[in-house]
Parts: C-alpha cells; structure tokens; sequence
C-alpha cells in the first residue's frame, strides 16, 4: 500500500476477484501475481480514501527513465481551447527511448500549431512532459465504443517511421 496521493498500480484482493483468464495461465499468473489482481490502471488515493484513476501502465511514456502519464499532457493540451480533441502517446526516440507525441483535432474553423501548444503548455506541464512531436489532423481513429484508439496511432506512426522504429514506440 502507498501513502495518500503517491501515484501506484492499482491492485486487490479478495473473495469477489476472478479466478483467472480462461485457459490462459501465463496471463493469470501475471494478473494475478503476489496473491492481488493487477489491474494495469495507474492511479492514488486521497487523504478521504477516495481511488482516483489516472492512466493505463501500458500507455505510460517512458522518456529516458522518466514516467510520463499520457492524460496529464491530454488535460493540459484540452485546456486550449482551441484543441477539440486529442491523444497523447509514446513513440520511439535514439537518445530517451520513447518522447512525447500529441495529435491534434483543432476545433472546427481553427488553426494551431505545435509553437502555439508549446506555448501553451510550457508553465502546465515539466520540459520532459511537453510534447516533442504534434500532428495535426481532422479526426482521431476510435474503437467500435467510440473511444479514442491509441494502438491505431501508434502503429500509424511506427509503419511511417520505419520498422526500426516500431518496437521503441510501445
């Protein structure tokens, strides 16, 4: 268990958890490893023991050590108002492995660019967080419910980056 707000995996324990994922043993293993379920969300607890989830492990962006969590630079880009929609993944950097990458849905009869998001963003978010890359575009690939889907957008990048690319942009 953490202390209040310090940011962990969230994980439980109990009579209610699953047994497990059918007839997948290394996947319930992993799940299930140290007698808790893992659930891959990222998050903390207030001081009233209130959960707050604040990102997926899998998207998290690590920049040369440094853990970046994709919604807090998605909160600070939404807070432009100029920024209809957005997604914020990692992608394959040669010096930190992975940097930050913003793709951008401007609002309808808007214009932006990555400078007017720079500035934008410079006294919300560490120099580490901002965004080193940003593409503009008219709409963001979504999931059958309607979410924004991420693993389109990474892959996107990987096949037009190159295949060396691909295995440092996850």
């Amino acid at each position: 268990m953490l202390p209040v707000g310090e940011t962990g995996e969230i994980c439980g324990r109990g009579p209610q958890v699953m047994a497990g994922y059918w007839k997948q043993p290394k996947e319930t293993e992993a799940a299930l490893s140290g007698g808790r379920l893992h659930t891959g969300d990222v998050g903390h607890l207030d001081s009233d023991g209130f959960l707050y989830i604040s990102d997926r492990i899998k998207e998290m962006i690590n920049a040369g050590g440094f853990k970046i969590y994709p919604r807090m630079v998605e909160a600070a880009l939404y807070s432009h108002p100029d920024v209809a929609e957005c997604a914020v993944i990692g992608v394959g950097d040669p010096y930190r492995g992975q940097t930050v990458k913003a793709v951008i849905v401007p609002q309808p009869g808007r214009r932006l660019t990555g400078e007017d998001l720079t500035r934008h963003l410079a006294g919300r978010l560490s120099p580490i967080e901002l965004p080193k890359l940003y593409e503009f575009r008219t709409s963001l690939p979504k999931t059958a419910i309607g979410k924004i889907d991420k693993k389109v957008l990474v892959a996107e990048h990987a096949a037009a980056s190159g295949p060396d690319q691909e295995s440092r942009a996850r």
